[in-house]
This record gives structure tokens, sequence and C-alpha cells, in this order.
């Protein structure tokens, strides 16, 4: 019972904080275009459901192309700098570099080289989504015990069978945290893209309802791309229980 109630405890108070959130805005007569109120909000998910669920689709299509491109590339990557040392001290620096600059500002110049098709989307997805999930990817393979190696080349395993029969199973639940996080990353990733240039998505959606002061909507659109990245999150984990039977004990 308690703890149902602990669990029930953040329901709780995010209700309290928009019952607040709702009064303040009524008793101040706070106007629209500063600050809507959630009923607000609420009636514009309502009526413009088909508009949003229209931008929903392209975002989400860019987010998981990008997600896609990202994860092989942390794969391939994750395996080189577990193989070679040397290869490892030289990237990872690099790795670590391309984490200091803020995707926004790299945007712009993606677009100057790709244009303004899908490709400047994708590849902020891709640098978003690509660190978290080659980290931990290889920190999984690293941390793994020496001994299970050697018994596995005792018996004459090379590297590809230590890699399939126990790296890679080893490494998966590192690999599926870093995965969770590149998975929240990717629609930010993609509504980033979205902003500097394009023709549709929950970004161009965005910035097209707050030119028109319509902050109802826009509300509305960070609703979604909540509830978009919270179904990414999940998503990763119903693929970490398919695969990891053992931890479907665990609630999604």
């Amino acid at each position: 019972m308690k703890q149902q109630i602990i669990r029930l405890l953040p329901a709780f108070v995010t209700s309290a904080l928009i019952l607040l959130w709702q009064i303040i805005v009524r008793l101040a007569d706070i106007p629209l275009y500063i600050l809507p109120a959630p009923a607000d909000v609420i009636r514009a998910l309502f009526l413009e459901r088909h508009s949003l669920l229209t931008h929903s689709w392209v975002t989400v299509s860019e987010a998981l192309l990008g997600m896609a491109i990202a994860v092989l590339l942390a794969l391939v990557l994750g395996v080189m700098m577990d193989a070679f040392g040397s290869f490892k001290a030289c990237i990872y620096p690099l790795l670590v570099v391309t984490q200091t600059v803020p995707v926004i500002v790299l945007a712009p110049i993606f677009i100057i080289y790709l244009g303004f098709g899908l490709a400047p989307k994708i590849l902020t997805v891709v640098l978003m989504c690509f660190f978290p999930v080659v980290i931990s990817f290889t920190d999984g393979m690293a941390a793994i015990k020496r001994s299970y190696i050697n018994l596995l080349r005792s018996f004459g395993a090379g590297n590809r069978q230590v890699y399939l029969l126990v790296k890679f199973p080893a490494a998966f639940p590192s690999f599926i945290t870093g995965l969770k996080v590149a998975a929240t990353y990717s629609i930010s990733g993609a509504v980033v893209g979205e902003w500097i240039a394009a023709q549709s998505g929950l970004g161009y959606y965005m910035i097209r309802v707050k030119n028109g002061y319509m902050m109802d909507k826009v509300f509305a659109c960070v609703v979604i791309i909540i509830l978009l990245s919270l179904l990414m999150n999940k998503a990763v984990l119903l693929l970490k229980y398919l695969v990891m039977p053992y931890t479907r004990k665990h609630k999604i």
C-alpha cells in the first residue's frame, strides 16, 4: 500500500501544479499570448489534433531514421574501439569534444552544406543520439571480466565467437541504457533541426504558431513533444523486455 502511494505521488504533485497554474492564470487574468491556462492548452490539443498528428509523423520519422543511423554507427565504432586500444585512444577524445558544441549551433552549418531537405534534420538527430549509445556500449564491453574471455580462448574461440558469445550479451544492458537516453533525445534533435529550416514537423509548427503569439498551440506542441519522447523511451524498454525476458518482472 505504501509503495502504491509513493508511485502515485508524482501524479498527485503534477496534478496539483497544473491546478495551481490554472487558478493563477484565471485569477490574475493573464492574457493568452503571455501564458495560456491548462484548459486552453487542452482545447488547442483537441482543435489542432489533425495538424499536430501530421507534423508529429514527420518528426517521428526523422527521429527513427536518425536513431537507426546513430545505433549502426555506434555498434561499428564501439567494436572498433574495443578491439583496437590505439584507435580508442585517438577517437574517444574527439567524441567527447563533439558533445561540447551545442547542436543548435551546428544546425545552420548543416543546412549550408546539406540544403533544406531531410539530411540536416537526420544528421542533427544522429549527433544527439550517437554519443550515449557508443559510450555505453563500449564501456559495457570493457567491463567484462577477463576470465570469461580466457575461458573461451581456452576452448579455441576466435574473436568472432568472443564477441557473439560473451561481449555482446554482457554489454547489452549498458547498450540499452545508452539507447534509452538517445531515444529520449531523438525527438528533441529532430525538432531542433526543424527549427532552422523545414516545411513540416513539430519544430516547424512550433515556430509558426510562436510567431503568431498563439501560446496555447505552442504549449500544446510542447506536450506532444514530451509524450513522443516518453513513448520512444518506453519503446526501448519494450525492446529490452523482449530480448531479456528475465527482466519482465519489472514493470515498464
